[in-house]
C-alpha cells in the first residue's frame, strides 16, 4: 500500500490549530508541500485533502454511494434538521425529487420577474438614500445580503420579509458564525450549555423557527380555502399576503412521492427544506455578488466592458430571463469571481467503508476534504490563476472535470444552481445599469471562511450614479 504523504506532528491536536486559524492558507500550504493527496489529522479524524480533479470526480460522482456528509454538516442538523444540505439517502433523494419541479425553467420565469421587481424597488430606495445621493460610504455587502434575502423569501415562499430583513439578516449571520462552533468535538453538547454564543444561537434558532412555521401555517390555512390544483395555475400575481401560488412552498405542501411511498411532507420536513434554502439561497448569492462588485471596483477594464455590454444589450430597459444568455460578459464576471472567491470554499465527505483511488487506499471513516479555493487557483488548469480575467470564460477551454465546481457535483449538486446563476446575472445587470462602486478609502477586504466565504469586514464602497 502506497503511503500517503502529509505533515507529521507530536501534538495531540495534529494539524487542527493551523487549519482552524485559516483553512484557506492551510489548504494552500498542504497542497504546495505535499501534492494532490495529503494526509493530516483534524482533531481525532484521519483527514485527507484531495486536489486532483480526477479523484474529486471519484468521490463526488463515481463512488458517491460510499460517502456521507462531513462531520460539521451532520452537526448542523441541530439547526437545519433533515434538509437537502444535511440529509442522507434515501431521505435526500425523496426530498430532492419533491423539490426539483420548483426549479424548472417555467418556474424560473416567474422567479426572474420577482428578482427584477424587488431589485427595482431596492434601486428606488437607494436613489432616496442620502448616503447614495451624497457619495458617502455604504456597506454594499450588507445591502446585497438584505436584497437577496427578500428575493429568496418572495420567490420561493411568497413571503414578504422586507420589513424584517435587517433583523433576519442579523439572525442569519449569527447562525452562519455559529457554524464554526459546530466543527468542534462535542459541539452538540456545547450548544446546550449556558455560554453566551450558545444562548445567541438558541435565540436565533427560535426566531427563525417561528418565522418558518408561521409561513407554513399561513400557507396551509390558505390552501384549505382554495380549490385543489388552483395553486399550479395561478402564476405570479398580486393579491393579499400570498401572491405566487406556484412557489416552492406550495409544491412541498401539495407534493406526493409517486415514486416512493406516496406520502407528503410533515410540517417539520417542510420547515427543514425551506430553512435550508432560505439561508443558503441568499447567503451564497450575496457573497458571490459582493466579491464580484469588489473585483469590478478594482479592475477598471473589466468594469468598462461590463457597462458597455449592459448598454448594448439592454439599452436602459429592465433585464429579463431571456436576456441572461446574451449577457455573456456579465456571466463571465460572475463565473470568474466564483473561481477566485467561491462561496462554497470546501466540501467534506466521510467514507462509509475502506476504498481505493489514485493508487491509494483510504480507511473507513476517513474525512475526504476537497477545496474549491485550492483547485480553482491551480496553475495547471488556470493560467495566471491569481489574476481576475473574466475573458477566460468567453472562449471554450479544455479542462478536466472538477477543475471548477462552485455548486458541488453529482447527486449532491446544488438544487438551486440555475436559480443562483440567473439571480447573479440579473442583479449585476440591473444594478450596474444605474450604479458603479468605488472602494472606500482604507477599506479592508479579507475573506472569512465560515460555512460560506464571507467578507470579514464587509464591503465599504462609495456609490456613484452612472450617467
Amino acid at each position: 500500500m502506497t503511503p500517503i504523504p502529509g505533515p507529521r506532528t507530536r501534538s495531540l491536536l495534529g494539524f487542527t490549530p493551523r487549519f482552524r486559524k485559516n483553512p484557506l492558507t492551510a489548504m494552500e500550504e498542504l497542497k504546495r508541500e505535499y501534492g494532490d493527496v495529503v494526509r493530516f489529522r483534524l482533531f481525532n479524524l484521519n483527514a485527507y485533502l484531495i486536489s486532483d480533479p480526477a479523484l474529486i470526480q471519484e468521490v463526488l460522482v463515481t463512488q458517491h454511494a460510499n460517502f456521507t456528509k462531513s462531520v460539521a454538516l451532520k452537526r448542523a442538523k441541530v439547526l437545519l434538521g433533515e434538509g437537502l444540505l444535511t440529509s442522507e439517502e434515501p431521505l435526500h433523494m425523496r426530498q430532492r425529487r419533491l423539490s426539483q419541479p420548483a426549479f424548472h425553467r417555467e418556474r424560473l420565469k416567474g422567479y426572474a420577474a420577482v428578482m427584477t421587481g424587488l431589485t427595482g424597488e431596492w434601486l428606488e430606495k437607494w436613489d432616496a438614500d442620502s448616503r447614495f445621493r451624497n457619495g458617502e460610504t455604504v456597506d454594499l455587502h450588507s445591502e446585497i445580503m438584505q436584497l437577496t434575502l427578500s428575493i429568496v423569501s418572495k420567490a420561493l415562499y411568497s413571503a414578504d420579509v422586507r420589513s424584517d430583513a435587517g433583523s433576519i439578516s442579523e439572525v442569519a449571520s449569527a447562525m452562519v458564525k455559529m457554524f464554526v462552533l459546530l466543527t468542534l468535538p462535542f459541539s452538540e453538547w456545547i450548544v446546550k450549555l449556558p455560554f453566551p454564543v450558545s444562548r445567541r444561537f438558541r435565540a436565533a434558532k427560535k426566531r427563525l423557527d417561528a418565522l418558518m412555521y408561521g409561513i407554513i401555517a399561513e400557507r396551509r390555512k390558505w390552501n384549505e380555502t382554495r380549490p385543489l390544483g388552483a395553486a399550479a395555475d395561478q402564476g405570479a400575481r398580486e393579491s393579499n399576503s400570498s401572491d405566487d401560488r406556484g412557489d416552492l412552498l406550495s409544491m412541498l405542501l401539495m407534493a406526493r412521492d409517486t415514486e416512493g411511498d406516496g406520502g407528503g411532507m410533515s410540517d417539520e420536513q417542510v420547515r427543514d427544506e425551506i430553512l435550508t434554502l432560505f439561508l443558503a439561497g441568499h447567503e451564497t448569492t450575496a457573497n458571490a455578488l459582493s466579491w464580484t462588485w469588489y473585483l469590478l471596483a478594482t479592475h477598471p477594464e473589466a468594469e468598462r466592458a461590463f457597462f458597455e455590454e449592459l448598454d448594448h444589450v439592454l439599452g436602459g430597459r429592465t433585464p429579463s430571463l431571456d436576456d441572461v444568455e446574451n449577457l455573456r460578459f456579465t456571466y463571465a464576471l460572475l463565473a470568474e469571481s466564483m473561481r477566485l472567491y467561491p462561496p462554497a470554499w470546501g466540501l467534506g465527505r466521510i467514507a462509509k467503508e475502506e476504498f481505493s483511488m489514485g493508487g491509494y487506499t483510504f480507511p473507513k471513516g476517513a474525512l475526504i476534504f476537497m477545496g474549491q479555493w485550492v483547485v480553482h487557483r491551480d496553475p495547471r488548469f488556470w493560467p495566471d490563476p491569481a489574476e481576475y480575467q473574466p475573458e477566460r470564460w468567453l472562449t471554450p477551454a479544455e479542462r478536466p472535470k472538477m477543475t471548477y465546481f462552485p455548486f458541488g457535483a453529482g447527486s449532491r449538486l446544488c438544487i438551486g444552481e440555475r436559480f443562483a446563476w440567473m439571480e447573479g446575472v440579473l442583479l449585476l445587470a440591473q444594478i450596474g445599469q444605474r450604479w458603479r462602486f468605488r472602494l472606500a478609502p482604507g477599506a479592508r477586504i479579507q475573506p472569512q471562511p465560515l460555512i460560506t466565504l464571507r467578507m470579514k469586514y464587509g464591503l465599504p464602497v462609495i456609490p456613484e450614479r452612472r450617467g
